[in-house]
């Protein structure tokens, strides 16, 4: 009965959230991996959007590309993806990239690398399907297989991989994934720190134009009270055009609901 009243509640303090279906939701004890809740479907993949950000900072910060979490700061060159407004228009380093999701960061390090060596880490990480192809036909997989194209990923993988990155077993160096947590972007809510990254993107139709109404909106992370410590994932999808950013709403509702959730974890 709470959560149907903190969902009513919810609805009607922002509207656009009743027009949001929630996949999935997903929690898993990060020490020992097991399920805490699971609601909706967990197992269909889909396109991680923004949140491939953090399985590319643990390669860039494995392979060297990335040093720390404040360097390397890259500048803003023309022709660079720049719908983020200022942020994205300005020199950026690592963390800056997590925190205002900067296109054009990512780009740079995917065409350093390459996409056997994306391939590569991204298998060792269990990560989707590993497909770094692109759109059909359009070669442009380093600029965006993660954006509504080829690497799709279920929310059970997501899991999976930052259950890694929190306990230090992924495949990669120690400090890979120091820097990578660091990086991370954390809020606060119902006496837990919450590190986690969002994700948004929007299907393309056969003529190439994007499906504005059906967004996919993403908030994957981890929770930390104490010596307690819980990976989750959620995934929505917008039932109509939208102002913001799915991955952006996915996240004010996450953080909201988190108090009411994180009572029904059973956690010692």
């Amino acid at each position: 009965m709470r959560a149907i009243l903190l969902a009513l509640c919810l609805c009607l303090a922002s509207p656009a959230l009743a027009q949001v279906d929630t996949l999935c939701t997903l929690a898993l004890d990060a020490y020992t991996g097991a399920v805490l809740l699971i609601e909706g479907d967990c197992d269909t993949r889909v396109t991680p959007a923004s949140t491939f950000k953090l399985p590319l900072a643990v390669i860039g910060f494995d392979t060297g590309f990335l040093q720390d979490p404040q360097h390397p700061a890259l500048s803003f060159q023309p022709g660079d993806p720049d719908w983020g407004g200022e942020n994205w228009r300005r020199d950026t380093n690592p963390t800056d990239w997590l925190r205002y999701s900067v296109v054009w960061y990512s780009q740079r390090i995917t065409r350093a690398l390459g996409a056997d060596t994306l391939t590569r880490y991204a298998r060792a990480f269990d990560y989707g399907n590993a497909d770094f192809s692109g759109d059909a036909g359009f070669d442009n997989g380093l600029e965006r297989a993660w954006i509504a194209s080829s690497l799709l990923v279920s929310p059970r993988e997501q899991a999976h991989f930052l259950r890694g990155l929190v306990t230090d077993t992924l495949p990669v160096s120690a400090q890979a994934m120091a820097n990578t947590r660091a990086s991370t972007q954390q809020h606060q809510s119902g006496g837990w720190v919450i590190h986690g990254k969002t994700g948004g993107a929007y299907p393309r139709r056969a003529d190439r134009s994007f499906d504005y109404a059906h967004g996919w909106g993403w908030y994957v992370g981890w929770a930390e009270r104490g010596d307690q410590s819980v990976v989750f994932v959620r995934l929505t999808r917008t039932q109509t055009r939208q102002a913001e950013s799915p991955g952006i709403m996915a996240r004010a509702a996450f953080l909201a609901g988190w108090p009411e959730l994180v009572q029904r974890l059973p956690l010692d």
